[in-house]
């Protein structure tokens, strides 16, 4: 068996001191999910101290753990010694991305990173073993997680990348070094941390900082920012565009849409099992990332197939004996997903539509 991390590699990309011999077959840094074998990465952050749970880990099985603080773990000597636990799991990522053989593909966006990450998921899958990012795991531990994660035989890893301060996404993007980058669109989220939509088009067009010689930069061809993000395009890379020049033949429905997509010169059929026009857009970003790491645009499409809408996202499910249908829009709330949603839910056939509206948060001045 080939083990996601030999103990070597664990020493070597880290630069830590391992007390007892720990290879790894998975990572993890929370003991609720986490798997035998993995090792576990006790992170220090505002929520709390992993170092707490060094001993739980051990008791589900951890291969070990990645710590910073000896004397928090007792006598437990499967420990891998770092001055910094975020700091060794970056390391970690890096030393990860730099062995990957196959295509990376970064996402990032003001709305719609995580339903095109699951869509690439699903494309991507029909064409090859593919890894991408678990939920929205997408900050500063979220992307060398990720990549930290991706098996070594994968042909295909899928990054998701956030930010809701500016300098945020630059070094991520660096980290993954991306064969193709995209920006699903530019909307108003954040505004009040950034202070501008200028600015925050120029935030995620920091993500092409990290596009390797040969790479693709894909951006909407709708936004009223295409431009000022298409100059921001180095020299080494190409640039594609997704948006309603790609778009043909568009029937939505309240279960779904069907249209064809032209990207590359290549007509493809979709039938895409989410609603709304913006889930449409989505699919055209995640085609047109395909096609342009190489892989089989035909099998693509039917991938595309087997995405459905994640929790929180666009998620249906029946209540009341199937009397009621409750649209799942719940994980975030901005201008752009909320006109989205609720375009959604004017699709659904009902005697009555009813939104429940939270907060819209961090748009400062904006609001």
């Amino acid at each position: 068996m080939t083990h996601l991390f030999t103990a070597d590699e664990l020493s070597h990309a880290t630069g830590g001191a391992m007390l007892a011999p720990i290879h790894a077959d998975g990572v993890s840094i929370d003991t609720r999910t986490l798997q035998p074998g993995d090792l576990f990465v006790a992170l220090k952050t505002a929520s709390g101290d992993g170092h707490a749970h060094v001993a739980e880990a051990m008791r589900r099985g951890a291969a070990g753990a990645l710590v910073h603080d000896r004397a928090a773990c007792g006598d437990e000597t499967r420990l891998l010694v770092v001055g910094n636990t975020q700091t060794a799991l970056t390391a970690l990522g890096a030393f990860a991305r730099e062995r990957f053989e196959g295509s990376v593909i970064a996402v990032t966006g003001s709305v719609g990173k995580t339903s095109t990450k699951e869509m690439l998921r699903a494309a991507l899958f029909a064409c090859g073993p593919t890894h991408a990012a678990h939920a929205s795991y997408n900050n500063h531990w979220g992307v060398p997680l990720t990549l930290a994660r991706a098996p070594r035989e994968a042909a295909y890893c899928v990054v998701e990348i956030g930010m809701n301060n500016p300098g945020e996404i630059a070094p991520l993007a660096r980290l993954a070094g991306p064969d193709v980058a995209v920006i699903t669109a530019v909307e108003a989220t954040h505004i009040g941390h950034l202070g501008s939509l200028e600015a925050i088009a120029d935030e995620k067009a920091s993500i092409f900082q990290g596009i390797l010689q040969g790479g693709t930069a894909i951006m909407p061809s709708f936004s009223p920012f295409t431009a000022r993000l298409a100059a921001q395009v180095p020299a080494h890379a190409r640039t594609m565009m997704f948006g309603d020049d790609t778009l043909m033949a568009l029937e939505q429905r309240e279960d779904g849409s069907a249209f064809s997509a032209r990207i590359g010169g290549e007509t493809v059929p979709v039938a895409l099992r989410a609603a709304g026009r913006h889930m449409v857009m989505n699919a055209l970003a995640a085609l047109t990332a395909c096609a342009a790491a190489g892989a089989d645009l035909q099998l693509c499409a039917l991938g595309l197939g087997n995405f459905t809408p994640v929790a929180g996202r666009g998620a249906k499910r029946k209540l009341l004996g199937g009397r009621a249908t409750l649209l799942d829009e719940s994980y975030n709330a901005s201008g752009a997903s909320m006109r989205a949603a609720l375009s959604v839910l004017r699709l659904i056939q009902a005697e009555r539509h009813i939104a429940v509206l939270g907060d819209m948060l961090e748009l400062g001045t904006h609001s």
